[in-house]
């Protein structure tokens, strides 16, 4: 299903592993962070990165071990996992909730208004 739009943290810019990248230059690697936090919800794949979607998030596999090296990304069978997408993001299957009951709650509505 995928989310129309991601949560970040007030303080994501002071994050110690941000810091880290921005301070040694490696600002690609910060956007490719925000790119694939962005990928992940838009394919609704609970913080899951497969290799190919790094053309998709402007990346390298370069930027994908800097990541994993500073702690942002974990890698995964066959690709890598956003550290911390569950504390920060729904889920793809709670965002198919919550659509559903908005859906079921905008026909009740509906169906009531009109009789």
């Amino acid at each position: 299903m995928g989310l129309p739009w991601v949560r970040l943290d007030t303080q994501m810019p002071s994050n110690p592993k941000l810091l880290e990248l921005t301070t040694d230059g490696k600002w690609r690697a910060a956007f490719v962070y925000v790119a694939g936090l962005a990928y992940a919800g838009q394919h609704g794949t609970d913080g899951y990165l497969p290799p190919t979607c790094l053309v998709f998030i402007h990346a390298t596999k370069k930027e994908a071990t800097e990541l994993v090296k500073v702690g942002l990304w974990h890698n995964d069978t066959g690709g890598w996992y956003i550290n911390g997408w569950d504390d920060f993001q729904i889920s793809d299957e709670a965002a198919k909730s919550r659509s559903k009951k908005a859906r079921e709650a905008a026909l009740a509505r509906w169906h009531r208004g009109g009789k």
